[in-house]
């Protein structure tokens, strides 16, 4: 069981907004480390010449999107919709190869047109699926949610808010489940498939444009697709809450920036990975895997997988433990 802190307040931001540093003029297809929260300063990594030759390199013919479809929750009247994302070739840092890059070939797949909401992630956390919904050998109790002390939420709005506070761990947990619920096939993304949602084959957004697309530089999250989608249809795909990916190397990333951050800090490059301080005031020993205690800023979204055949089945995972 976990503390929850609330945020503090910022008296300053508003004096310091107009002095935000310029969003990336261009979409980087890169993995250099960015921060995520302004109250979490994770050292910046330099960009390596490799990753900028792939950035300006051409990108190869994509595959065609899949149609869209719309997914209710068994049992429920809880629906999200899943966009098609066509396929393509995606630089991304090698991590057995330091400062280099390395291609990654995607094939088409379906990407959540928000992030995940409480009104998903509820039936899951705290069992709220009807009795008998849940397929014979299916995830236990042990593997739901421990309860936090005090509004999961923080007080920051729950009906279609994005999650908040959702460790690397418990994303993986509700894709499994969702998977057994609906029969489909849900994880979280690998970093090269968010990369090449978040970019949807267009330049970032300019300075003066993007707060149509992102929340950002704010004192709590917003309700999701309430900002301009992207050029696939993809909402809040920068700011608001981040978005947990598996990176090459199999770990946990949160990619994108968030609420917290300014400007110049949410583009398709921002990425983050998890620290101590971001679970600092969980009182238990060992920490929870469950919440974050200190992670406002953490949420996530799903891809759905091409159900064409085993053979398929993964084609795009080019990480371990997702």
């Amino acid at each position: 069981m976990i503390v929850l802190i609330p945020a503090s307040a910022r008296a300053a931001r508003a004096a310091w907004r107009a002095l935000a540093g310029p969003l990336l003029a261009a979409c980087v297809i890169m993995t250099a480390a960015l921060p995520v929260s302004a109250a979490v300063k994770p050292a910046a990594k330099s960009p390596a010449k490799a990753a900028a030759k792939a950035t300006a390199a051409k990108p190869a013919p994509a595959a065609k999107a899949p149609a869209p479809f719309t997914v209710t929750i068994p049992g429920s009247t809880v629906k999200f919709q899943m966009v098609g994302v066509p396929g393509g070739v995606v630089a991304v840092a090698d991590p057995a190869n330091p400062g280099k890059t390395k291609s990654v070939t995607l094939k088409p797949f379906w990407i959540a047109k928000t992030e995940t909401t409480w009104d998903e992630y509820d039936l899951f956390a705290f069992g709220l699926e009807p009795s008998g919904n849940t397929p014979a050998g299916a995830a236990d109790a042990k593997s739901r949610p421990s309860r936090p002390y005090g509004a999961p939420d923080r007080g920051y709005g729950h009906s279609g808010y994005p999650v908040i506070s959702i460790s690397y761990y418990a994303g993986q947990q509700y894709c499994k489940w969702l998977s057994e619920q609906t029969g489909k096939s849900f994880r979280l993304p690998t970093e090269a498939e968010w990369q090449h949602a978040c970019c949807a084959g267009q330049p970032a957004p300019s300075k003066e444009q993007v707060g149509e697309f992102a929340w950002y530089w704010e004192e709590k999250t917003q309700p999701v697709g309430k900002k301009k989608a992207n050029a696939w249809g993809l909402h809040d795909m920068l700011g608001n809450a981040g978005e947990w990916c598996a990176s090459a190397d199999g770990k946990g990333v949160l990619r994108g920036g968030s609420y917290e951050d300014s400007a110049s800090k949410i583009n398709c490059s921002a990425r983050a990975e998890e620290t101590p301080a971001w679970n600092a005031n969980d009182p238990q020993n060992p920490k929870g895997r469950w919440w974050l205690s200190d992670g406002p800023f953490a949420g996530f979204r799903i891809v759905c997988e091409e159900q064409a055949g085993t053979a398929d089945k993964g084609k795009n995972q080019d990480t371990r433990g997702n």
